[in-house]
C-alpha cells in the first residue's frame, strides 16, 4: 500500500497510513446510539444547550440491542415503565413490550428531540487518546476503509458491554455432521424457515424462554434443551394499575407513579430473594407449578443456585408455560454428547431429532466496545482500573460510561449516570476546572465488578475493571441508594482529582 501523508486544517496534525479526516472538535462525544446514548444526548442538550456534541454509532441504525437482535418474539425482560425514558412516557398498553415497539419508541424519541441529527452512523470507535497538555481526547473511528479523528473535551461511552459482532456458541462435538440448519439468535434473519419443523433451542436464559413459545406457534414442536434450569417468573404483559392511572391522571404523572411503583416492587423482591433465598425459591416454584401443572416435571425449573445468583427470566402472560401445557413445546434437562446428522445425541443416551437447532447459548461481552485507551502515549488497560460510582474509571480523565443494573432495568442506572455527568460538567464549568480524574485509593480492596454466577459473566469478567470494597468505588445495585449518591450528594470528592 502506498503510504499517504495528509496535512489538514489543523496544521499541527501530520497523519500517515490510511487517509484520515479531522472532521471537527466537540465538547462531548457520545459513543453508541442505543437507549443509553439517546438518554445521554437528551440530558446533555437539555442541561447544557451551549455545549456541542456528536454521537458515533458503529452500526447503520440507531437502537443498539433492540436493532441488533431480530429473532422471533424478542421483547423486553424489564417492564417498559422502568426501561423507558423518564422524560418520555411509555404509552403502549404492553408493559412487557415487543422488540419492534421498543425500537419504534427509540426512533420516535430521537426524532422528537433532534437527537437523530447528531448521530454519525457507521463510525466504529477504535482508539481514544488523552493529552494532558491539550486537556482533550482524540478519538479515532473507522468509517468503511477510512479512519477519522474527532477531538473532544469529555468522552461518554454508551455502547454497553455486548459484543455486537457475534454471540457465544460452545464447540459442540460433531456440529459439522448436522444436515439441518444451526443458527445463533444474534445472527437470526427473516429467511430462516421454521414452519412445521422440529426445532431444538439450546439454552435456558432470557433468549431461550422468549424464543420457545414464539417458535412453537408455527413449528411442529420446539424442545428447550438446557444443561441446567433457570428461575422463571411470569408477569402480565399489561400493567392493570398503569392502565387505571393513565385513565385518570395526566400521562406524565401516571407514568412517574407507575415507574416508582415498579422500581420499589423490584427492589423489595430482590431484597427478599437475597435475604430469604429458601422462601423466595419456594414462592417462585409454587407459581411455576400453578402455571405448568402436570405438563412438565418441576425439576426442569428448579436451579441449584439461589434466586438472583443469576438474573431471573421473565415470561409475559405465562406464554412459555402455556406452550408446554398445550404440547407445542417441551423442556429437556441434559447435556450434549454430540450433534448427529439428524439432531442431538444426549449424555443420557437419548436423542433429539431436529430440522433446526437454535444455539441460545449466551452472549459475548466486550467492555467499552473494545476501545483502546491511551493517556499521554501510554496504553491504559481498563481491566486494571477501578470503577468510580459505577460510571468512571480510575486514571482516565474526562471519561464516563453508562451501563445498567443487573437486577433491574438497564435504563434506571443509565439515566442516573447521564444526570451525574451533566452535574459534573456544570460543576467543572462553574469552578474553572478542565480535567476530572478519579484517583484510586490504594487502601481500597479490589473485587470483581459483577458477582453473578452466569456463564456469560464468568467467561468475560477478567476483561472488566474492578470495583472497590467501599464508597465511592463499590457497586450497590440499588436504585434508591444510587439516586442519592449521584443526584443528591455533592460532586466534590477526595477521590476526584479536579484541576
Amino acid at each position: 500500500m502506498v503510504e499517504r501523508q495528509i496535512i489538514l486544517a489543523a496544521p499541527s496534525l501530520v497523519l500517515t497510513g490510511y487517509a484520515r479526516l479531522v472532521s471537527e472538535r466537540v465538547d462531548v462525544l457520545i459513543v453508541g446510539a442505543g437507549i443509553s446514548g439517546i438518554d445521554a444526548a437528551y440530558h446533555l442538550q437539555t442541561s447544557h444547550p451551549k455545549k456541542t456534541y456528536a454521537i458515533l454509532e458503529a452500526r447503520d441504525r440507531l437502537g443498539g440491542t433492540w436493532d441488533l437482535f431480530r429473532y422471533p418474539g424478542i421483547r423486553s425482560d424489564s417492564d417498559m415503565y422502568t426501561l423507558g425514558f423518564p422524560f418520555r412516557p411509555w404509552k403502549n398498553p404492553k408493559a412487557i413490550a415487543d422488540g419492534d415497539a421498543i425500537l419504534a419508541y427509540l426512533h420516535e424519541t430521537a426524532e422528537a428531540y433532534g437527537i437523530d441529527r447528531k448521530i454519525r452512523f457507521g463510525h466504529k470507535v477504535e482508539t481514544a487518546r488523552w493529552s494532558n497538555a491539550d486537556a482533550e481526547w482524540t478519538v479515532t473511528a473507522r468509517v468503511d476503509d477510512r479512519a477519522i479523528e474527532i477531538r473532544c473535551v469529555f468522552l461518554f461511552l454508551c455502547s454497553g458491554y455486548y459484543d455486537y459482532d457475534e454471540g457465544y456458541t460452545p464447540a459442540f462435538e460433531g456440529r459439522e455432521r448436522f444436515r439441518g440448519q444451526i443458527v445463533h439468535p444474534q445472527q437470526w434473519t427473516p429467511e430462516i424457515d421454521y414452519d412445521g419443523k422440529r426445532v431444538v433451542v439450546v439454552g435456558s436464559g432470557a433468549t431461550a424462554v422468549t424464543l420457545v413459545p414464539e417458535l412453537a406457534k408455527r413449528a411442529a414442536h420446539v424442545t428447550m434443551l438446557q444443561r441446567s434450569p433457570t428461575y422463571i417468573i411470569s408477569r402480565p404483559a399489561k400493567d392493570a394499575i398503569a392502565d387505571w392511572l393513565r385513565a385518570r391522571l395526566p400521562a406524565a404523572r401516571a407514568y412517574s407513579l407507575v415507574r416508582w411503583k415498579n422500581v420499589l416492587l423490584g427492589m423489595a423482591f430482590y431484597a427478599y430473594c437475597r435475604r430469604f433465598p429458601d422462601s423466595a425459591k419456594r414462592l417462585i416454584l409454587k407459581q411455576v407449578k400453578q402455571q405448568v401443572g402436570d405438563s412438565a416435571d418441576l425439576a426442569h425449573f428448579t436451579p441449584t443456585y439461589n434466586p438472583w445468583d443469576q438474573r431471573l427470566c421473565l415470561v409475559p402472560d405465562a406464554d412459555l408455560f402455556e406452550a408446554i401445557k398445550q404440547g407445542r413445546a417441551s423442556v429437556v434437562t441434559d447435556q450434549i454428547a454430540s450433534f448427529t446428522e439428524t439432531g442431538i445425541q444426549l449424555r443420557s443416551g437419548a436423542t433429539l431429532e431436529a430440522d433446526l437447532i437454535v444455539t441460545a447459548t449466551g452472549l459475548k461481552l466486550r467492555p467499552f466496545g473494545g476501545v483502546d485507551f491511551e493517556v499521554d502515549g501510554a496504553r491504559v488497560d481498563p481491566s486494571q482500573q477501578m470503577v468510580y460510582k459505577g460510571m468512571m474509571l480510575s486514571g482516565l480523565p474526562n471519561l464516563a460510561f453508562a451501563v445498567g443494573y443487573t437486577n433491574a432495568s438497564w435504563t434506571l442506572k443509565c439515566d442516573l449516570t447521564s444526570r451525574f455527568v451533566c452535574r459534573l460538567l456544570e460543576y467543572m464549568d462553574e469552578r474553572g476546572f478542565s480535567v476530572c480524574t478519579p484517583r484510586r485509593d490504594p487502601n481500597i480492596e479490589a473485587v470483581p465488578l459483577l458477582d453473578f454466577s452466569s456463564g456469560y459473566v464468568q467467561r468475560s469478567i477478567h476483561l472488566f475493571p474492578r470495583q472497590g470494597s467501599a464508597i465511592p468505588w463499590k457497586l450497590y445495585q440499588n436504585y434508591a441508594f444510587d439516586k442519592w449518591l449521584l443526584e443528591r450528594k455533592g460532586i466534590g470528592d477526595p477521590a476526584l482529582d479536579l484541576r
